[in-house]
């Protein structure tokens, strides 16, 4: 009798690791530079389980192709439809993979459960144990090459730091710069995400997208109906070939208040009573658990940023700003902070074109920051552009954060002078300043102008002469790869109350033009500033690849400018680029000339009062 119990337990026992066990399902395109999700079925529970989901289990998956190997972070995913559900419970978990190689690739499960687990360095400096279910399962699934073209990010596959200026694409190996939007910073204040709030009067509808609704976007959709109006401000943003847009992913008693991934403790109600006086600022210690996380909110933002892929847009994760940096595990990074980052890069890290931004207007002390950035930097498989942004007269803090004092890549500045007359020097001085420690910072402005007007709606400045000659031109005459536009907090359409990025429509086209030279007439990436080589009594900025191309724009009297061409009489054509208006390259009153030193490069086809860019290339 004895032994035939043990065979029926250890029958059971079989079965119901059998049952565990289950075939992985994976959701989306066997192809290169495309999301794959995998679905796991696993223990049955809740975003308020007692067991806390998020925090007490850890789901991390390793995929191998030949070489290359990737640890990636898993999440709990409630019914694995949460956005269409709005689902708190379920027993399916996620790992989102985008391969970068063709052919067969392995993945091994680990899945194990302890105390505060997600958030340890490594399951060996906790005490753990198998959570049964997917821990230890294998497989193989094949990739194949992927179809995409033009703008979709997929066809250029992933962006990334190689050690240069410039970030470059992966796949096409084409280096990349950025124009787009930084406002407004609660793009994702949306009224389509559940437990959207209203707390000060900023919550978002986008109506005014929804006529750049395209219906390419309807996969995308949640719900039936719900995201069209975002997705058509990204549709829009694209149309006008801009690239890149930035949000936060969390404001909870900052400026806005009415982001963030996590759950509330209160209805929605008393927290926008309590949030709405903005005295009160202490709704992440009364309000929130810190530690559990809203799976159908975060599960419907990915529909945003999975349509923007689509259109090449280059994701600019802002997760913190100065009203915010303090108030996880009170300043001290830990368990809180920890795990924040971990569900981000869980659900988002897979992206393409991104940067993890630290903090907006940072003033932590350095040493959190560094914690920080390397808890990051060991946790994104990926390595995607990791920056931090500070206030514009603090950004020596960067000096303590160059070079190998800490694993960031870059810098997100932020400027201040009504007239951007700050922008060209300030990204001068960190380009300079990061490449003598050998370690070159990828450097972009996010923030240029004064706080209160910034990028003025058209109406009010429709020609932007200084935000476009000294703000966008002098960012990238400077080595840097990007800027993104500051809407102002007292503008209309501000930052903060923005719905209509056609309030800056005639602007678009300018960035728009710049965007063609750059990557049609010059390689910029081989380029360095060289303001040296210049003779102007005007504003006026150099790139040159020396005896071989060389741009310069000025602001204005552009008759007046020479270049120091060297002496070694070789021939070299000038051409004239209007950015103002666009279009192709035209010529004016001298069409050549030869390299012997300081030498005049002739007038320009039209409005010489205005300002140009000279294109001077090796004939």
């Amino acid at each position: 009798m004895n032994k035939f119990f043990s065979f029926l337990f250890l029958f059971f026992l079989i079965l119901s690791s059998c049952q565990q066990h289950k075939e992985v399902i994976i959701g989306g395109e066997l192809k290169k530079w495309h999301r794959l999700t995998l679905n796991f079925e696993g223990p049955q529970t809740s975003e308020m389980d007692l067991t806390n989901p998020f925090l007490n289990y850890r789901l991390d998956v390793t995929f191998k192709n030949e070489e290359k190997e990737y640890i990636i972070p898993g999440f709990y995913a409630a019914d694995g439809i949460a956005a269409e559900t709005s689902s708190d419970s379920g027993n399916i978990w996620q790992v989102r993979f985008t391969p970068d190689a063709i052919g067969e690739w392995t993945y091994v499960v680990s899945f194990k459960k302890g105390n505060n687990i997600a958030t340890a360095e490594s399951i060996r400096s906790v005490s753990s144990s198998s959570a049964g279910f997917m821990d230890g399962q294998t497989g193989t699934f094949t990739i194949s090459e992927s179809d995409k073209k033009g703008i979709d990010n997929r066809a250029k596959g992933r962006l990334q730091y190689v050690d240069e200026s410039y970030l470059k694409f992966a796949e096409t190996e084409k280096y990349f710069i950025k124009l787009g939007v930084d406002a407004p910073e609660n793009l994702l204040a949306y009224t389509d995400f559940d437990v959207s709030t209203n707390a000060l009067g900023f919550q978002k509808a986008w109506e005014p997208h929804a006529k750049d609704f395209d219906e390419s976007a309807s996969p995308y959709l949640w719900q039936d109906t719900k995201g069209k109006n975002l997705l058509g401000a990204v549709n829009y943003l694209a149309s006008e070939e801009l690239n890149v847009f930035s949000f936060l992913t969390f404001n909870v008693d900052g400026d806005d208040r009415n982001i963030f991934p996590h759950l509330l403790k209160v209805p929605i109600e008393e927290y926008e009573a309590y949030a709405s006086t903005k005295k009160n600022k202490e709704a992440w210690e009364t309000m929130f658990h810190k530690t559990r996380f809203d799976v159908s909110k975060l599960d419907q933002w990915e529909r945003i940023f999975e349509y923007a892929e689509t259109k090449g847009m280059f994701l600019h994760f802002k997760t913190h700003e100065t009203e915010t940096d303090h108030l996880m595990d009170k300043g001290i990074f830990g368990t809180e902070g920890k795990l924040y980052y971990r569900e981000l890069i869980a659900r988002f890290g897979h992206h393409l074109s991104m940067n993890w931004n630290l903090g907006e207007e940072n003033n932590q002390p350095i040493e959190e920051v560094v914690k920080a950035a390397n808890y990051i930097s060991k946790l994104d498989a990926y390595n995607s552009h990791l920056v931090i942004h500070t206030f514009p007269n603090k950004d020596d803090r960067y000096s303590e954060l160059i070079g190998d004092q800490s694993p960031l890549t870059g810098a997100s500045l932020q400027l201040r002078d009504p007239e951007f007359v700050d922008v060209h020097p300030r990204v001068l001085k960190w380009r300079e300043k990061s490449n003598a420690t050998g370690k070159k910072w990828a450097l972009s402005v996010d923030e240029p102008g004064k706080a209160n007007i910034a990028l003025l709606p058209d109406d009010e400045d429709p020609e932007h002469n200084y935000a476009r000659g000294r703000a966008m031109w002098g960012v990238l005459m400077a080595g840097g790869y990007g800027v993104e536009w500051y809407f102002g907090y007292a503008s209309p359409n501000s930052d903060l109350t923005c719905q209509d990025f056609r309030s800056r429509d005639l602007f678009w086209d300018q960035n728009r033009y710049a965007l063609h030279f750059f990557n049609n007439y010059i390689p910029f990436w081989e380029m360095e500033p060289r303001d040296d080589l210049i003779v102007s009594k005007e504003v006026a900025y150099c790139m040159a690849k020396e005896d071989s191309v060389y741009a310069i724009y000025t602001e204005a009297n552009s008759s007046r400018i020479k270049l120091n061409l060297g002496e070694s009489h070789k021939s070299f054509e000038i051409k004239w680029f209007d950015p103002r208006n666009g279009g192709n390259l035209q010529e004016g009153s001298i069409t050549s000339v030869k390299a012997t030193g300081i030498v005049e490069l002739g007038v320009p086809p039209s409005q010489k009062d205005k300002d140009w860019v000279l294109l001077v290339s090796l004939n």
